[in-house]
């Protein structure tokens, strides 16, 4: 097999194994880092997750230990909820990293904290949400998660890459749990700021040139820190197109949302305007894999994949990801509710799995792959991301 010459980078959700725990789980982050530092990963991407089995909730903590323990991988967020945080205080965390390790941290931020905000407020029949209120250059639809609904794509291939039909967010967005996660990670009567408008805040302060209320404020440590700010994304909606519009590159999350993958690329390029940061789009995409030495084994490591992402849609969030040797398979019901996620997994041996990643990379344009890669057993992760390296050379090539 001969692998396109991208870079792969790995990201890393802290999960937590049934029968384990989260300070495990935190040990074999780091020492998962440390191997793919080793084996020539570009980046290794830190999620943030909270209330649930993955021990990646202090995400910039987790990224300052990590940045430590290594030497020169970048270390990032997969993504900072930026409606949860305020600029200043991820900026000034991030400068704090960036002054003991300058140069290696990418600062990914998402909105799906917005997302979930102005769901609920459409729930409660509350007031417009800050993205319907505030104006701009992106539009009120595009700000409040796009055009009227329409009847969901089919399920089709595109030169060889699964693009499964849309799942349905509704129910999962009107869960019990969701109104809880919400009330405990933000103040009473919180309201975050449009996402565009903390993109600008989080760029103006890194740049040294953020005001509040007329008054000029520097970040310290934060201001002319060396750190790389990335959006992270799954539809063709506001993220892609804030992207696009700040000249920052952007992360497609084919693993998460494997149905609007293309659309969200797409929106992305079209709406790209070249910055000091680049000149032309720069695209990564992320997967989910199993590899291991051969196809049967993959398949089976990966068999409770499903019962995980199950838990997750079924609105009780991530559970502690089980024992393929123990669990019983899915019901037909549950199955279908996780089909899209489960058949867009790559899964199988080196091979296998390095040529769907190169159909996902071809299709989709992608300058760089992610790959996350969850096992019950910590050894069987690790060789999964030994064996994908070796197969894409990555030792072989500039990983820096």
């Amino acid at each position: 097999m001969s692998a396109p010459p991208i870079p792969l980078s790995v990201l890393d959700l802290a999960p937590i194994s049934a029968g384990s725990d989260a300070a495990t789980a935190i040990r074999n982050s780091v020492e998962l880092a440390r191997h793919s530092e080793a084996l020539g990963y570009k980046r290794f991407w830190l999620a943030e997750h909270h209330f649930v089995a993955v021990a990646s909730s202090a995400t910039v903590t987790l990224i300052g230990l990590i940045a430590a323990a290594t030497e020169h991988i970048r270390v990032g967020s997969a993504a900072v909820q930026i409606g949860q945080h305020t600029a200043s205080s991820v900026v000034e965390a991030f400068g704090t990293i960036d002054a003991l390790y300058p140069g290696r941290l990418d600062l990914g931020l998402g909105r799906s904290a917005q997302r979930r905000g102005e769901a609920l407020a459409a729930r409660s029949g509350g007031a417009l949400s800050t993205a319907a209120r505030s104006g701009g250059a992106i539009s009120t639809a595009a700000r409040s998660g796009g055009a009227p609904r329409r009847p969901p794509a089919p399920e089709r291939v595109v030169d060889g890459l699964l693009i499964p039909e849309p799942f349905p967010l509704e129910k999962l967005l009107a869960s019990p749990r969701l109104a809880a996660f919400h009330t405990a990670v933000q103040f009473p009567g919180a309201n975050p700021p449009d996402f565009a408008d903390a993109v600008d805040d989080v760029l103006a302060l890194l740049g040294g040139r953020f005001t509040a209320d007329d008054v000029e404020l520097t970040a310290v440590p934060g201001a002319a820190a060396q750190v790389q700010v990335w959006i992270f994304g799954s539809s063709k909606g506001q993220s892609a197109q804030v992207a696009g519009a700040n000249g920052l590159p952007f992360v497609a999350n084919y693993h998460v949302s494997p149905s609007t993958v293309l659309e969200a690329v797409e929106a992305y390029r079209s709406s790209f305007r070249p910055s000091s940061i680049l000149a032309e789009p720069y695209v990564v995409v992320s997967a989910d894999v199993v590899v291991a030495d051969d196809d049967a084994t993959a398949k089976h490591l990966a068999s409770t994949y499903g019962h995980w992402v199950h838990s997750i849609r079924s609105g009780a969030g991530a559970a502690p990801y089980l024992d393929p040797a123990s669990a019983p398979p899915l019901t037909a019901e549950q199955y279908a509710l996780v089909a899209d996620r489960v058949r867009t997994q790559f899964v199988g041996a080196p091979d296998t799995v390095a040529g769907g990643l190169s159909t996902l990379a071809r299709v989709t344009g992608a300058d760089e792959l992610v790959v996350t890669s969850v096992t019950h057993d910590f050894e069987d992760r690790k060789r999964s991301h030994e064996l994908l390296a070796r197969q894409w050379e990555l030792r072989g090539r500039d990983a820096g």
